[in-house]
């Protein structure tokens, strides 16, 4: 009986052979992955140009949809180390839709893809209310996808008669430019990171894509990112990939269901960081005369009714609408206290700027 070294091929030959039926593309994504995917005690993980390169390779199709799984599930059960993250966003940064550079201070907001499901969001109302102060406001956002399947930013500004999710991006730079509000949808504009959503379903959590989704702009130097976050290491890694991809100021809110929306029963917990160094702050709506529970959600028509009655300074949503939008003008810098921040939120939306501009952009549109 002839044994497998006397054979015609040895074992190292027969793995030669099966390596060469893979694409190179697919090869070199092997060895990447064993880098994140080969236990807690061999386990390197990447560098910040490899991070780069794996989600370059899943963006350009290099990889098998079994190898980007594996590399999801990995990286999530690994979970990203900051310079991972910061590589990511070189990425994107490079492959990306980008709005033309705004003359006006621009505020860049990342929430999770997947929407909300619980409570009433606050985000598209307090953009208009943050355009009608001049500043640019720039949203993200898809189409409902894993693992919530929520109502998204494109929905809600929808309802409101604003069909941001079926502009095209020149009209989206557009329409920044000149009213200073724009929605990235991704599955419009950004088509090799809608690739990989059907994967996102297939495996049913949240790989760290989606804190790179948290972290990312389409605009290319805001004066300040603001992300949303549940659990503390998230905040901490965001600021650290923040400081290492040069992004010098960020703000993390813990918001509701992980977006930036600040609440108005409770204490609101955010941190405004400069340069990875944080500035902590602890806020009451309560003492500001804006204490109120959050409404739910329902359907987008009943969250279009209190939407429309809140820009006009009414409604069980008014008070979050004048918290939120006055703690941002605060920390973008347009007004220099909260206290008058929050006056002129309240002058922009009682006094009907921020509805003027929904109407504006209604017909724009």
């Amino acid at each position: 009986m002839t044994s497998l070294s006397e054979g015609p091929q040895t074992i190292a030959a027969r793995r030669a052979a099966a390596d060469g039926r893979l694409p190179a593309g697919q090869r070199r994504f092997r060895e990447l992955l064993a880098r994140v995917g080969s236990g807690e005690r061999t386990s390197t993980g990447l560098s910040r140009a490899e991070a780069g390169e794996v989600l370059e390779r899943m963006l350009a199709g290099q990889a098998s949809d079994a190898q980007i799984g594996a590399f999801l599930i990995a990286h999530r059960l690994r979970r990203p180390r900051a310079e991972e993250l910061a590589g990511m966003l070189d990425t994107y940064r490079r492959l990306g839709p980008r709005l033309p550079a705004a003359h006006r201070p621009v505020i860049s907001f990342g929430t999770p893809f997947d929407g909300r499901t619980r409570t009433a969001p606050l985000l598209p109302l307090t953009a208009l209310v943050l355009a009608a102060a001049g500043l640019g406001v720039v949203l993200h956002g898809s189409a409902p996808m894993p693992v919530k399947y929520g109502a998204t930013p494109g929905e809600l500004l929808q309802a409101l008669g604003l069909p941001l999710q079926r502009l095209p991006w020149a009209r989206q730079g557009a329409l920044f430019e000149r009213h200073g509000l724009a929605l990235m949808q991704q599955d419009l504009h950004f088509a090799a990171a809608q690739s990989l959503v059907p994967i996102r379903q297939q495996i049913g959590k949240r790989p760290p894509i989606a804190t790179l989704e948290l972290l990312w702009s389409c605009h290319p130097d805001p004066i300040l990112t603001v992300c949303g976050f549940v659990h503390a290491p998230t905040e901490a890694l965001a600021a650290e990939a923040w400081a290492l991809a040069g992004q010098g100021e960020g703000l993390t809110v813990k918001g509701l269901e992980g977006g930036v929306d600040l609440p108005t029963s409770r204490v609101a917990v955010a941190a405004h960081w400069r340069q990875g160094e944080p500035e902590r702050l602890l806020l009451q709506a309560r003492d500001h005369g804006l204490r109120a529970a959050e409404p739910e959600l329902g359907t987008l028509g009943q969250w279009r009714e209190l939407a429309v009655a809140a820009l006009r300074g009414a409604g069980p949503l008014a008070p979050g609408l004048i918290w939120n939008a006055g703690f941002l003008l605060w920390r973008s810098g347009t007004s220099p206290s909260l206290e008058t921040a929050l006056e002129q939120a309240d002058r922009l939306v009682r006094g009907g700027a921020a509805e003027a501009l929904r109407q504006e952009l209604a017909a724009a549109g």
